[in-house]
Parts: C-alpha cells; structure tokens; sequence
C-alpha cells in the first residue's frame, strides 16, 4: 500500500514511532484511551462528548482492531455489540441500536446504516484475516446477515425497512427516509460486499458502488469540494424537517467524505471524476487554517458556528491526499500543494485530549492508518 508520510517527507522510524503514539492513545493511555474494558470478554468506544457508545464507534473501533491484529480487543467488541446494540425482536429486528449507556441500557431503538456497513466490513476481513470460530465469531457468516438484513428488511414478512434504495443503489440517513448522507458512502466497501456477500446480493453491491462514486461527484461543490452534512439524493444540500440543527452545511459528518474518497482510491483508484473533490477541499481550507478557523456553507460562505471537530477535519482532509497522484514530486499543483501541507500538518499534530476526543481521534487514528499504508483489504 502506498505511504504518503514517506512521500512528503518522513522516514520509516518516524512513522512508526508516530503510529504506535496513536495506537497507545487511543487503546491503552491511562486519561485518554477510548477502549474501555468490561470483565473479561467485553469492551465498547465511548463517545466521550456524549458519553454513550455508537454503532459508528463499536464499528470504527473493530476496523482498527482487524488493521491492527487486535483480535482479543477486535472480539470484546463485538460481543459487547451483539449483547447490548442488537435487536432480536420488532421493527428494527436484526439491526444495531444505534446508541446505548455505557452501561449497556439503549438510548435509542433505531439503527445507523453507517454503524452497519462497518461491522459487515471489519467482520468479512476480520473472516480473512484470522478465520472464523463458532457462535457470535463466525464472522462471515455474522457479515452476510448484516448486509442480508440491510437490504431485505421489509419483504418476506421482514419487518421494518431496508437500509438502502434499491432503485438508485444509495445508502439512507436512517431506514424509510428520503435522502442520504454524504459521508455514509463507502464504494470501497460495496466493491468488497460484491465479492463475499451472498451471491444474490453480489450485483447489487456492484451497483451501489458505481452509483456511490457518481453520486459523490454532485454533493462535493465544484468549487470548494465540500459537502452538506445531508443531501437529497441528487446530492443537494437536504434541510431536515423539524430540526432545530442544521445539516446542509459542510460541518462534523460531511468531514468523512474526503478520507472516503481517499480510501476508494488506495483500494481501487477508480476515478469518474469525484477524486477532484479532495483537493478543491484542501485548497480551499488551508488558508482557514486548515478548516478550523469556523464552519462553512459548502459553496464558502462562513457560519457563525465553531468548529467542533479541528482535528477531525485535519485528519479526514489529510486521508484526501490518497486522491492525489504522487506528493514527493517536484512540481506540484496548487491542490496537490494544500494536501501535502495537510498531510505534514496532521503528522504533527498530537490526539485530542479530553472530554471531545472521541470523533476527532476515531478520524485522525484512520488516516494514520491509510496514510502509512497501514489500511489493508484481507
């Protein structure tokens, strides 16, 4: 895999000596680890903002541990996923509850398709990395019924609705809405579900991905490379009906939408046109101060609104630079210059430290990950 750290500048012992810091921080550090042990076989990521654990942390924090070779810590989490998060009964029946105490009680009965597409990913490499066993850690076999559940709910006498329009092979915000987020796309990941899901399922998934990567080009502004939060399925900015928060502007879950694309093109490098995006963003972010300066509408207009997540924006525009060619080159253009400048700059920058750690170093421990190399498909 390619490692742009050493592209830009750093050297073998640097990086390592850096991963293993951002490794430490996040799993073992005594004030400031998201890894918390529970007995002897369970553990969950606690959002520390919110104090609770996610279907996106549970999830993000499995995909670390198969990147890793964690699959002790890789196994407390999904044990303490199937004990606490998944539902066995009603309307969301094989779904993960998308937020529980940290106690294990739900806050909410609802799942994330996000949460869902990460555990049927960490699961299938997990599957091939270390094999599966019996129970809860036959992997593969828990994978295929995950990405089942996601697009069948609703037929057969499956109660509750599926995750994804099958008509236009999107991904939705929650299942039955109308429209999507930006940062739930993961082409790289359906490319891999049109391999190993099951086999009637496997053209869809091939859909889904090209539909995802043209989609991607109409939410990411042509000018500045940002996307809303949420987006219509045309990839317009969507206002959420009775809100009171707004999600049309480039703001908190938008940031993953670069570090997406940058994945797609470490893992399959297919470019229809929305790779541009990544380095329109960094352009345009780094004379903020590499975005943390304030919040924007996606076509640049400032919004009276901090930046809740500085280094999550950092990290998620740093992973954009997988979108680019090659940043050891002599001459670079202008995009190509800001993604180098955000890839030393994040390189630099230490983990967040206290209560709003949680989103900022899930982002900035991937695109360590994927800017080493470290982020391998098994």
């Amino acid at each position: 895999m390619r490692n742009v750290f050493k592209e830009v500048g750093f050297s073998d012992e640097e990086i390592n000596r850096k991963l293993r810091e951002v490794e430490y921080s996040f799993f073992e550090d005594p004030e400031d680890h998201l890894f918390f042990p529970v007995g002897e076989d369970m553990a969950y990521i606690e959002d520390t903002g919110n104090n609770d654990a996610r279907t996106e942390g549970m999830s993000y924090g499995m995909m670390m541990c198969v990147q890793l070779n964690r699959q002790a810590d890789f196994d407390r989490l999904w044990k303490w996923s199937k004990t606490f998060m998944f539902q066995t009964e009603g309307e969301f029946k094989d779904y993960f509850a998308w937020s529980c105490k940290t106690t294990g009680e739900k806050n909410a009965e609802g799942p994330a398709p996000d949460g869902e597409e990460y555990y049927a990913m960490a699961l299938l490499f997990a599957h091939r990395r270390w094999g599966s066993r019996e129970g809860i850690f036959n992997y593969e076999k828990e994978a295929r019924a995950i990405l089942s559940a996601v697009l069948h709910k609703g037929e057969a006498g499956r109660a509750g609705d599926p995750m994804w329009n099958r008509e236009n092979g999107q991904i939705l915000f929650v299942p039955g809405s109308p429209f999507t987020d930006p940062s739930y796309h993961l082409p790289h990941f359906y490319e891999q579900f049109a391999l190993y899901a099951d086999e009637d399922d496997r053209a869809f998934w091939k859909f889904a991905a090209q539909k995802s990567r043209e989609f991607l080009i109409t939410a990411c502004d042509p000018e500045t490379g940002m996307n809303p939060e949420y987006s219509t399925f045309e990839g317009k900015p969507f206002v959420r009906e009775g809100s009171r928060w707004r999600h049309d502007w480039f703001y908190s879950d938008a940031y993953r939408t670069s570090a997406n694309l940058g994945m797609d093109a470490l893992w399959y490098g297919i470019d229809v046109g929305q790779y541009q995006a990544a380095g329109k963003l960094a352009k345009f972010l780094l004379p903020h101060d590499f975005g943390r300066e304030t919040v924007f509408e996606i076509d640049g207009t400032a919004v009276e609104e901090p930046v809740k997540h500085p280094l999550g924006v950092l990290a998620a525009t740093a992973e954009g630079a997988l979108c680019s060619k090659d940043l050891s080159a002599g001459t670079l253009s202008p995009e190509d210059e800001a993604l180098r400048e955000f890839v030393r700059k994040l390189f630099l920058e230490p983990m967040r430290r206290g209560k709003m750690r949680y989103y900022d170093n899930c982002l900035a421990l991937f695109a360590h990950l994927a800017l080493s190399g470290r982020y391998q498909i098994y």
